[in-house]
């Protein structure tokens, strides 16, 4: 524990992440790299993995703080933080070549710290329900915008967890989440680190305006937590950037998201 607190805290040196799934091959096509949202773990893309070519390598982790990784109760859990655990992960598993990185919701953000920081490293992006959120916006209108509505919403979830639990429990019954999904008591005070940190905080909207690689975006109408407005500015303001627009709600789940994301793939790998 010593060592750990010393390795990690005061020296910086990220932590590697649980590897849920590291399919590989000889001579991949290409290498794809899942993230999944807050919630989650890796398992969240299953039903995607097991229906991919054969010829291409596959990994899934589970993020810093959720799934099998490290909880450690000092770390702030912002996408910076995200992705350098998972860029310390890829150098661990000695990936070659630039990778293929599908994210999901808080994944996505993650994804675009990644190709901020390091964009020699990424092909392509695919972003998943991503919830982008403009900087200091309650300032500029009188009439309250989806995103303050929306950081409204989640840090009363920040201030009562204990009802978060409880509707987040109802909508698992209701299938209204991804299967992999676990929020309990033992791990709320993570959830809200990175709901706070990484998803009201956040500049990942601005960030992404200034990314050079090619994205893909997926949006679902029904999405209640992912402003429309936002990603067509984002497409507006950045030429490697498209859109495509789904029957479908947040969660990677349902034969429309599976088949638009393994679709995408696809077309990335092309």
């Amino acid at each position: 524990m010593i060592w750990s607190t010393l390795t990690h805290k005061w020296l910086k040196i990220p932590y590697t992440l649980h590897i849920h799934t590291d399919r590989r091959v000889k001579k991949p096509r290409a290498t794809i790299v899942f993230i999944h949202g807050i919630g989650n773990s890796g398992a969240a893309w299953d039903e995607i993995t097991t229906e991919l070519p054969g010829n291409l390598r596959l990994i899934t982790v589970d993020l810093l703080g959720f799934g099998e990784s490290k909880r450690p109760p000092w770390v702030i859990y912002n996408a910076k933080t995200q992705a350098n655990s998972l860029a310390a992960t890829l150098l661990k598993l000695r990936t070659r070549g630039r990778v293929i990185i599908v994210g999901h919701s808080l994944g996505s953000l993650v994804a675009v710290e990644i190709a901020k920081r390091y964009p020699l490293f990424v092909k392509e992006l695919i972003l998943c329900s991503p919830p982008f959120y403009r900087v200091d916006i309650a300032k500029k209108h009188t009439i309250p915008e989806s995103d303050t509505i929306l950081r409204d919403i989640y840090r009363l979830a920040v201030n009562h967890p204990d009802q978060f639990i409880k509707l987040s429990k109802l909508a698992a019954r209701l299938g209204l989440v991804n299967k992999s999904f676990n929020l309990s008591t033992d791990n709320a005070d993570t959830y809200m680190n990175a709901l706070e940190a990484a998803i009201i905080n956040q500049t990942s909207l601005e960030d992404a305006t200034k990314l050079s690689v090619p994205t893909q975006i997926l949006y679902g109408r029904l999405d209640p937590v992912v402003v429309l407005k936002n990603l067509r500015y984002l497409t507006d303001m950045n030429p490697n950037v498209t859109l495509k627009i789904l029957i479908a709600t947040h969660e990677i789940q349902g034969a429309n998201f599976i088949k638009a994301t393994i679709a995408a793939i696809r077309h990335a790998i092309e």
